[in-house]
């Protein structure tokens, strides 16, 4: 089980995180929506398409766009489509 923790509270869980370039991408109903806020963030990966990020917010604190995920992936990122991603300081374990 993997697990995604920011400012000591955990944000995401699940056994069903996918792995892309050393990224554990987590299914979206495995996030705790609570602390996700959409930011105006927006990237573009030439193979997997344009990235959407939030903001996550705990105990008052934010963290901008730390979470990203691709809303329609590209064929060869269909497998991540919709899971979320982290960095900025939120570890996985």
């Amino acid at each position: 089980m993997k697990k995604a923790t920011w400012n000591g509270t955990v944000i995401a869980e699940s056994d069903a995180t996918v792995v892309v370039e050393g990224n554990h991408y987590f299914p979206a109903d495995a996030i705790r929506t609570e602390f996700f806020k959409p930011s105006s963030m927006h990237t573009v990966c030439g193979w997997k398409g344009t990235a959407s990020y939030y903001t996550i917010e705990v105990e008052g604190k934010q963290n901008p766009d730390a979470a990203w995920y691709y809303p329609s992936a590209k064929p060869d990122a269909k497998n991540i489509e919709g899971y979320v991603a982290f960095w900025k300081g939120v570890v996985v374990s």
